[in-house]
C-alpha cells in the first residue's frame, strides 16, 4: 500500500513563532497556514511511497545522518518563495542550516536509487509558515514579512530525523511519524 511521505525534523514552536503565525492568520490574506503543532523543516519530499520501502528508507536516513550529533539551528528572519512580489510560500529562515543541508543532500542522493526524484532546485533550509491560495490581501503579508525580516526566533534542537506520513483532508494535512532516526551524541 502507498502513503504520502516526507522526511523532516520537527520544530517545537516558541511563543514568537506562534505569534507570527497568528499575525499571518489575521492578515485577511488567502493563506493556508501551517498549524504551530505541525511546524517542521522538510529535508526531502517523497510523495507516494510504498509501505514495503519503509525499512530501506530508515536505513538511508541512518546513513545520511551518520556521524552527525544532535545540534541546534537558529531561526532568523522571514521571506517568501519565489519572491516578495510573487508570494507562494511564506517562510522563516534557518541561519546555520549547514548540517541540515548535509543530511538533505545525502538523502536526495541515496533515495534516488529507490526511485525518488532528485530535488532539481536543491535544498534551501527554511521553515514554511504558510502557502498562498490567491493574491487577495498579499500586501498585508508583504508588510508582515518586511517587519520580521531580521527577527530572531531563537535556537531549536535537532535530535532526530523523521519519516512522516501526510494524510490530506479538507481540514488540512494530518501528520504521523512512520519511523525515526535519532542523532547520536556518542
Amino acid at each position: 500500500m502507498k502513503f504520502r511521505a516526507f522526511i523532516a525534523v520537527d520544530i517545537e514552536p516558541s511563543e514568537d513563532l506562534k505569534a507570527v503565525v497568528r499575525e499571518l492568520a489575521q492578515s485577511r490574506a488567502d493563506l493556508k497556514i501551517v498549524k504551530p503543532q505541525q511546524l517542521h523543516v522538510t529535508l526531502k519530499f517523497l510523495g507516494d511511497t510504498d509501505d514495503s520501502l519503509v525499512e530501506e528508507i530508515r536505513s538511508r536516513m541512518r546513513s545520511s545522518a551518520a556521524g552527525i550529533q544532535p545540534f541546534t539551528m537558529r531561526l532568523v528572519g522571514m521571506g517568501a518563495f519565489p519572491s516578495l512580489s510573487n508570494i507562494r510560500v511564506v517562510w522563516v529562515g534557518i541561519e546555520d542550516g549547514k548540517l541540515l543541508k548535509t543530511v538533505a543532500d545525502e538523502l536526495d542522493k541515496s533515495l534516488r536509487t529507490l526511485g525518488f526524484e532528485r530535488d532539481r532546485k536543491g535544498f534551501v533550509p527554511h521553515l514554511t509558515l504558510a502557502r498562498t491560495r490567491s493574491p487577495r490581501n498579499l500586501a498585508n503579508v508583504q508588510e508582515i514579512i518586511r517587519g520580521n525580516a531580521a527577527t530572531d526566533y531563537g535556537e531549536y534542537p535537532v535530535e532526530r530525523v523523521l519519516l512522516k506520513k501526510s494524510v490530506l483532508s479538507p481540514q488540512g494535512p494530518a501528520y504521523s511519524i512512520v519511523c525515526e532516526h535519532s542523532l547520536r551524541s556518542d
